[in-house]
């Protein structure tokens, strides 16, 4: 088995995807920006490039209802079917929430239902429950060559750095690490994090104007080294699950790097896949 706690065959940051541009007539037409070609795009899929600029603009915060699909159709001169198929879309990727009878709103990572869509370690037995959180470490440095390449920053540019163990009912269960963009958290001290009742997830997007919107992990298995095992209270050489993640926010713009590592002797790695 794999030893290592190193920052090596971390996931590659994929390229961003081009927001599509509305066109007069209804008819779908956004350049791709390579070649003269041009790529074609539903109307639908227009529509939900506009949506999702709102979004990201702030002109809808997180939590907060939007337009209805008939103010929406009005907006962009389309039908209420197409808007539909857009929010559907925007719905299925977790950007937005519908409510029966109150209408759509702008998804929140401190909502009950999205604590989990990120932490996919799951009990055995029993139901899931949030995990304590002791800061280890949390501080300011400057970017290795890796780190600065998947969150497209340049070598040497400012991250802020976590450390910090998770445990269930007192027993250390994970191990993380965290590079974030020094730019785009300022501010960001351990005293704030411990003082943060909700998820992290949700301290970025209400104070730091960062929404995670998606990410990709590379999973593999490796054994414990000494640093890990001293912190998990296990034996060197201890089986681990190592998780490396890639998180975004609009855009494809990536905004944190983390890496997890986790005990399973109660717990197993759960993905829903639809």
């Amino acid at each position: 088995m794999k030893k290592s706690w190193s920052m090596n065959q971390v996931p590659s940051n994929p390229n961003s995807n081009g927001a599509p541009n509305s066109n007069a007539g209804g008819a779908g037409n956004a350049a791709s920006g390579t070649g003269s070609s041009p790529t074609f795009s539903p109307l639908y899929q227009q529509i939900k490039a506009l949506i999702t600029q709102s979004l990201q603009s702030g002109e809808w915060k997180p939590g907060e209802l939007i337009p209805s699909e008939v103010e929406l159709a009005g907006r962009y001169k389309v039908s209420q079917g197409t808007v539909r198929k857009a929010i559907d879309e925007l719905a299925a990727e977790n950007l937005v929430v519908r409510r029966q009878g109150k209408g759509t709103f702008v998804a929140t990572h401190n909502e009950a239902r999205a604590h989990f869509r990120f932490l996919k370690l799951m009990p055995d037995e029993g139901v899931s429950q949030h995990p304590d959180h002791q800061y280890v470490e949390v501080k300011r440095i400057r970017a290795a060559a890796e780190v600065a390449r998947l969150l497209d920053l340049k070598s040497g540019d400012a991250v802020v750095y976590i450390k910090r163990v998770m445990s269930f009912d007192g027993v250390p269960t994970i191990l993380e690490e965290l590079w974030l963009p020094g730019q785009l958290f300022k501010g960001l001290t351990a005293e704030r994090l411990a003082e943060y009742k909700g998820p992290m997830y949700g301290l970025f997007e209400s104070e730091f104007g960062t929404r995670m919107i998606r990410a990709t992990e590379k999973i593999r298995a490796v054994a414990a080294d000494a640093s890990a095992a001293e912190y998990l209270k296990v034996p060197e050489g201890t089986p681990l699950l190592c998780a490396d993640r890639v998180s975004f926010t609009y855009g494809d713009k990536a905004v944190e790097l983390r890496r997890g590592l986790y005990l399973t002797s109660s717990f197993h790695y759960q993905n829903e896949l639809s």
